[in-house]
Order: structure tokens, then sequence, then C-alpha cells
């Protein structure tokens, strides 16, 4: 049995996407447990487990998702997927499942092009027993490397990886394989297997390295930027705030870039389910 977690937060757009796509390329037998945090429609008959249990954090989610699935599987060989909600399979996974699995014990996402080390877990794929073995945790901290824009920085992912160099366990990444690229950083396949969206579930500004591009850090730092920071924080100051703070008009021009391109590639998805072949 293949077990499948996955999270969906405040817009129900991607839930029959991503489980069409499983449908169409993950081998039988497999279940799918899922948190639906302020979904509108019910949507737990689409699901073998699922919750609205109201978690704040993305990682405890996943954290207790396979706790759930640590209690329900029945052999700890149970191929493990963790998979964000706007991610899912464009090809077989069987072989990844049947026959990298078995030799490589974790595969996942690593996002080189954000110079993220850690396994990602818009897609990893373990199994019951290896995560137990190692501890698996989501959550942030513990570990921390230093990124292309010479910043300090920890993600989720980060406590697995530690984890896994604590124990010596090699895994294997699966890294951006777009021959086209309408962003860096979103829109991404990898390996030819698996479409992540990103910022599918939130107003995005394209990532830390289009953060430290655009300018945001130095705008921050302004003398301008100290003023306006200096200022009371009151239900008078905020709309002076919002609409001069040089740091937050860089970040809502960002915001609204990414929401019109990501727009028109959610378009593309929901119109043509061979979608992928644009960026393959």
């Amino acid at each position: 049995m293949i077990h499948v977690a996955t999270v969906h937060w405040r817009d129900d757009r991607w839930i029959d996407i991503q489980l069409r796509y499983l449908e169409r390329f993950m081998p039988q037998p497999y279940r799918v447990y899922a948190f639906l945090n302020r979904i509108k429609r019910d949507y737990s008959d689409r699901f073998f487990y699922s919750s609205d249990q109201n978690v704040r954090e993305h990682s405890t989610k996943l954290n207790l998702l396979a706790d759930m699935i640590s209690f329900a599987a029945e052999d700890p060989s149970d191929p493990l997927l963790f998979i964000d909600g706007d991610a899912f399979p464009i090809a077989d996974l069987r072989p990844l499942i049947e026959e990298d699995l078995p030799r490589d014990g974790l595969i996942a996402v690593r996002r080189d092009e954000a110079t993220d080390q850690q396994p990602h877990p818009s897609f990893c794929l373990t199994t019951v027993g290896m995560w137990q073995e190692i501890g698996g945790d989501w959550r942030k901290g513990g570990h921390s490397w230093t990124n292309a824009a010479g910043r300090e920085v920890s993600d989720v992912g980060a406590r697995v990886l530690k984890a896994l160099d604590d124990r010596q366990i090699t895994w294997r990444p699966m890294l951006r394989s777009n021959t086209n690229n309408p962003h860096p950083l979103f829109f991404g396949v990898y390996d030819n297997l698996v479409y992540h969206h990103g910022g599918g579930f939130r107003p995005a500004r394209g990532g830390r390295l289009a953060i430290a591009e655009g300018g945001v850090h130095e705008a921050r730092e302004s003398r301008f930027a100290r003023l306006i920071d200096r200022m009371p924080r009151n239900r008078f100051t905020r709309p002076i705030r919002r609409r001069l703070h040089p740091a937050r008009r860089i970040n809502e021009r960002l915001r609204r870039q990414m929401t019109k391109l990501s727009r028109e590639w959610f378009e593309k998805i929901e119109r043509d389910p061979e979608f992928y072949r644009e960026l393959v």
C-alpha cells in the first residue's frame, strides 16, 4: 500500500487536479491522507483520511499525517509520499516506487535553483520504516545554510536533512529539469516526473532570491524606511506605512507580477491535461 500525505489550505482549486494526476500516474493501491483547512466545500469523501483541525504550521500538519500513516500502515516497507497540494506527478511513478525507492531509501525534490540543500516536501518519497528510523520531522530549524544572497537560512526539511546527515544516510535528490522556465523558481518540473506550481495557496513574491534581487533588503535599511519604522503603530499611521514604505512597495509589486503569472499557468493546467509538455 502506498500512503500519500498532502495539505490544501484556503483554496479547493487544486484538489481535483491533484487527485486526477495521482489517479493517472500513481500505481495502485494507494491512499491519500489530507489536511483540508479553511476549505468551504466538504471534500472529505475524496480522501482515505482528512482533517480540518485548525493547525497553523504546514510542517506540523505533515508530521501529524505521517503519524497517522505510521499507525495505519501494516508494513514498514510501505511507500510514504509527501506532496504539496499544488504538486502532482506528470509521468508514471511505478519505476520510481518499485525499482528506485528500495535502493535509495529517500527520494525528494531539492531546489538547487533556490540554493536549498534539504529534501523538500513538495515531493518526498520514502518508506514508513525509513521515516520512523530517522525520526522524520518537517519543522524548520535545527540546521541552516547560506543561500546565494549570502544570508543564513533554514526551511521546511532542514531537520530531515540533519537527521539523514547524522546517520550518514544518502538520499537521492530530484532536480529541476525544465527546458522552458517561465520563472526561475516556480512552475517547476523535477526529474521529468513531478510538477510543482509553487505559491499555489498564498500570494507569493517569487522566492528568497527574487526578493533579494528586487532590492527589498536594501529598501528596508534605507533612511526613509527607518523613518517610517519609527512612526507610532496605530490605525492612523497604518495606511501611511502601507502606501509609502519602500520595502512594502517592492513586495507588493513582486506579488502582483507573480499573481498574474501564476494565474496564467493555472489556466493552462485547467485547460490542457498535457500542459506540462510546454515545460519539459
